[in-house]
């Protein structure tokens, strides 16, 4: 289970950042894998409203949101955006993020690709003001709720604090860690419980990858689902991307684990290999499955669905061995 915070306030040790940093503290101690982007320290530029996106899927702005970024959020079992009030709204440095984000509302709506992880993917918001206007949240809250909608996340809460102009100030208020302890059990709730299970072939670039995008798009709300490779490509296949998205799934961003790594993060219930002779570092209690797959790699398009296809129905099976 992986959590992704956006920390969009320009100042450091600033209250925004502290109430991010307790919201993620709480958030790892419940064995979550957590990252926090400080977006103004990032290179992100401004939608220049090509529009390449709504018709390719892409953004042809070469910054950190397309060499990171939108991969990280696709990734994200839940994602916390966090913004002081900025003239009723985010900062700029956090909006701009969001309007980049368009990309993954043209490959949702226009493209009418399905992201495998919107059925799980859950967005909070953490804000503070220094007044205490009723309407003082009000412009955070409906950016937030395009943002994930944009991003296949089902807004599921926020921490607002008002009055809270002086660095630092949020570490006095009487209730913030019982607060954030509850908010943070609401919104794990239901997802710290899935076994873990990981797919796992030797380049993870095709075989792994399906695997865990059917797994994850059929019983993202059963499973914790991750996918990794022996001997990682330095991207995934391009051919397999366009096999899936003949069936309206969404391989965007898509990118390729060391195994050592997801196992030092993760410690599966579960592990599936592809049938490639992929040597798996032990993990005491995890039960080892081989499939018996072909590998796709520099095959043609049609072999790459006979893969897809065999490894579509063996998720299904498996998938009513956790009903």
């Amino acid at each position: 289970m992986f959590a992704l915070g956006l920390q969009g306030s320009p100042r450091k040790k600033g209250n925004t950042d502290i109430l991010l940093a307790e919201f993620m503290q709480a958030l790892a101690q419940l064995g979550v894998e957590t990252r926090t982007i400080e977006v103004c320290q990032q290179h992100i530029e401004a939608c220049k409203e090509y529009t390449v996106c709504e018709k390719k899927g892409y953004c042809p702005i070469d910054d950190d949101m397309s060499r990171e970024i939108y991969g990280l959020i696709r990734r994200a079992d839940i994602v916390v955006a966090a913004s002081p009030v900025f003239f009723y709204n985010v900062t700029a440095q956090l909006k701009a993020l969001i309007d980049r984000c368009q990309t993954l509302w043209a490959r949702k709506y226009k493209l009418k690709l399905n992201d495998p992880g919107h059925r799980t993917r859950r967005g909070f918001v953490l804000a503070v003001g220094a007044t205490s206007g009723k309407q003082l949240f009000d412009g955070i809250h409906l950016t937030a709720k395009y943002f994930f909608d944009g991003i296949s996340a089902q807004p599921s809460g926020h921490l607002i604090y008002r009055r809270m102009e002086g660095r630092g100030q949020i570490k006095t208020h009487p209730t913030l860690q019982v607060e954030v302890v509850q908010a943070v059990r609401e919104l794990t709730d239901g997802l710290l419980q899935r076994p873990k299970i990981l797919f796992a072939c030797r380049e993870n670039a095709c075989r792994s990858q399906m695997a865990a995008a059917f797994a994850r798009l059929y019983a993202g709300d059963r499973l914790d689902v991750i996918s990794a490779g022996s001997q990682p490509a330095a991207q995934v296949n391009p051919v397999m991307v366009d096999a899936m998205q003949e069936k309206g799934i969404d391989m965007g961003f898509l990118a390729t684990t060391a195994l050592e790594t997801a196992i030092a993060v993760h410690a599966p219930a579960t592990i599936i290999t592809m049938g490639c002779g992929e040597q798996c570092p032990v993990v005491p209690g995890a039960r080892i499955e081989v499939w018996d797959l072909p590998d796709p790699a520099g095959q043609s398009i049609d072999f790459m669905r006979g893969v897809r296809d065999d490894i579509e129905a063996r998720i299904k099976t498996l998938i009513d061995a956790y009903a």
